[in-house]
């Protein structure tokens, strides 16, 4: 990202008008409790009680919170050289969630206290693991994305598995996992304020060596600084404030990303002033939005995730503000321009991965357990009474994999960004706010209405990212930050759904679970074709995926009319997103993953790597849909979840060993 070269002074503008929005609001709501307050004589006031215990605290750790985790959102997006980190990058957030969901399964009386320190472990224990795997690859930024992206997919899958099989006893936990700041005490905001101080001070203090770091490795090398150590302390640094955060008030991860990407788009160009503007326009949303929350809902806001709803508020600001966005071309990620083992796959490699293939998909259709629980293959006898069960569940599940990971590899490709992915786009998103609005708005709505209002959603998504981009020219930054922006909104409204407690809203975990269940034969048809002409229309761009990594005047000069090509590729991106989507919901970790295992075996051009990340991503979803069905029998787990379970291992291991190699 780039900006005019003239002086902005947008940030603070930014911030200002943020904090005397807030103030307004806080004085809205505070000044009738003071006044009366200075005319009371009564010793025992419950008003005054609760504005001193509560509304106090509770501006207090809005403030402390966004601050925190804006500056940890900064530290993280310089040093790992990437628009989309934040402090959920790296599993932060996701151990913390995994180490509640197993200690309040284990130890049902878990109090305040308690439940901080378990989650504060869980942070620090997916911290260590993040660290140890980016330790076997030179701390390199892409390293510990990468290995910051299995930890989260691993941890958030587990503990979303265990919330569906035990949802009675762990409904408080959608509220802590949106974020939430009600307080009954000054302990938290005390406790956050010298931690944050003091890590604060270190940031400011090595404003100077990542300012460096924007020269690269190497130029920054060549003036004397330690790179890795640099990179180690800052991204330490963000761990903490992050986790400090996370045990105290839930996951609140919104403000990581936006508030630097406003800090930048308002003006903040150097390291110092980011870190300096992101923090207060942090802490001003933050404060804003738990303030308008407080006000639109009175008493019931103790109840509404405010984390969740600052996606509500600080996504319009970042639509409002990506027109000052002048895109620049980024280069493609060490994980894409890396020496490739295996250019041109060998006959021997292709037949191999064919024979695994035949014999995974025989397996998912012909192996599995009898009524009794009992493993057998399937009798030649009982193929036309069972397999128009199965088929129809192997053959989407295979197509949606597909779909979904060749989406992954164009916009991996296309952005040059190893965490682009189809829900980036905020195509499932919509979808699944689609079917949300059909089981909440609709008396007793039946599958085709829910998949009509699904296809409705993602098209209006669709639609919105089309126009957004053209403005652009289909600036690939302007393009992923839109979907994350319009995906956040949409979330967010789930989000407080799932938090309000009602029963309708675990059809819609269900759901974004990535399941099969209902796949019929028809459905199953309509995806198998949709991923046939999805894939041909991938192979026929392919030059255009080989050149526009290269940068827009480079792919330009040899004839790519880049406008029109970045155009037809990302609608096609949003069109096979959204037949995946509406055929086994929003299953974001196969288009993730699937990228990243074609390119670890050393594939970097685009018509292997797309070819192998569609054949991954098909094999791991019919994989995952099989051991969903098979694991806890006859209860069926939803095929998403199960897919990061077993996808996340597989590519740890392809990383280690691709460091032996």
């Amino acid at each position: 990202m780039s900006l005019p070269l003239h002086q902005s002074r947008g940030a603070p503008a930014v911030a200002a008008g943020l904090f005397v929005l807030a103030a307004l609001l806080v004085w809205h709501q505070v000044a009738p409790d003071l006044f009366r307050l200075t005319r009371s004589s009564e010793s025992y006031d419950p008003l005054r009680i609760l504005l001193l215990y509560s509304t106090l605290p509770r501006i207090a750790t809005a403030l402390l919170a966004g601050a925190a985790l804006a500056l940890a959102g900064s530290l993280l997006q310089q040093v790992l050289r990437n628009p989309l980190a934040s402090p959920t990058t790296l599993g932060i957030s996701a151990g913390a969630n995994l180490a509640l969901v197993v200690a309040m399964l284990a130890v049902p009386t878990l109090g305040g206290l308690s439940r901080d320190a378990v989650a504060l472990v869980g942070s620090a224990a997916a911290a260590a693991v993040v660290f140890a795997i980016g330790a076997r690859r030179g701390f390199s930024p892409f390293a510990l994305v990468l290995a910051g992206l299995i930890v989260s997919v691993w941890s958030g899958a587990l503990a979303a598995i265990l919330v569906l099989m035990n949802d009675r006893y762990l409904s408080g936990l959608f509220i802590w996992g949106a974020g939430s700041l009600a307080q009954q005490s000054w302990a938290i905001p005390l406790s956050l304020l010298p931690k944050t101080a003091v890590l604060a001070a270190l940031a400011i203090l090595m404003a100077r060596p990542l300012s460096l770091m924007e020269l690269g490795d190497g130029g920054a090398t060549g003036l004397g600084l330690s790179v890795k150590r640099t990179r180690i302390l800052a991204v330490c640094l963000a761990i903490a404030l992050a986790a400090i955060v996370t045990s105290a008030v839930g996951v609140i991860g919104f403000v990581g990303l936006i508030a630097p990407a406003i800090a930048r788009l308002a003006g903040a160009r150097h390291m110092r002033s980011q870190l300096l503007w992101s923090p207060l326009i942090g802490a001003g949303m933050l404060l804003l939005t738990d303030q308008a929350l407080t006000l639109m809902v009175g008493t019931s806001s103790t109840f509404l995730p405010t984390g969740a709803v600052t996606a509500l508020l600080g996504a319009p600001l970042l639509l409002l503000m990506l027109p000052r966005l002048r895109a620049a071309h980024r280069n493609m990620s060490a994980a894409s321009t890396a020496t490739s083992r295996v250019e041109h796959a060998s006959p021997i490699l292709i037949a191999v991965a064919g024979l695994l293939l035949l014999l995974l998909l025989a397996g998912a259709l012909f192996l599995g357990r009898a009524p009794d629980g009992t493993w057998n293959i399937l009798a030649y006898l009982h193929w036309p009474d069972v397999l128009p069960y199965r088929l129809p569940r192997v053959t989407a599940a295979f197509a949606a994999g597909m779909m979904l990971a060749a989406v992954g590899s164009i916009l991996q490709r296309l952005t040059g960004n190893e965490m682009a992915s189809p829900e980036v786009l905020g195509i499932s998103a919509g979808a699944t706010i689609g079917v949300t609005a059909a089981l909440f708005l609709l008396p007793a709505p039946g599958m085709a209405a829910q998949l009509g209002s699904g296809g409705v959603g993602a098209l209006a998504v669709l639609i919105a990212i089309f126009i957004f981009g053209m403005r652009s020219g289909f600036a690939p930054e302007r393009v992923l930050l839109t979907g994350i922006a319009l995906g956040a909104m949409l979330d967010a409204s789930i989000s407080v759904l799932a938090a309000s407690g009602d029963p309708r809203t675990m059809i819609v975990m269900q759901w974004m679970g990535g399941s099969t269940y209902l796949v019929d034969t028809p459905r199953a048809i309509a995806a198998g074709i949709a991923a046939a002409v999805g894939l041909t229309l991938c192979f026929l761009g392919r030059r255009w995926l080989d050149l526009l990594p290269l940068g827009p005047q480079a792919a330009q000069a040899i004839g790519i009319r880049v406008n029109l090509a970045r155009g037809c590729l990302f609608s096609l991106a949003a069109a096979m997103t959204a037949a995946a989507t509406l055929v086994v919901g929003p299953l974001s970790f196969i288009g993730l993953m699937g990228p990243h295992l074609a390119r670890e075996l050393g594939l970097r051009r685009a018509m292997p790597q797309l070819l192998a990340a569609a054949l991954a991503g098909g094999g791991l979803m019919v994989l995952a849909d099989w051991f969903g069905r098979m694991i806890a029998f006859p209860y069926q787990i939803p095929a998403g979840l199960v897919s990061a379970l077993v996808g996340a291992p597989l590519l740890l291991i392809l990383l280690l060993q691709r460091r032996r190699g």
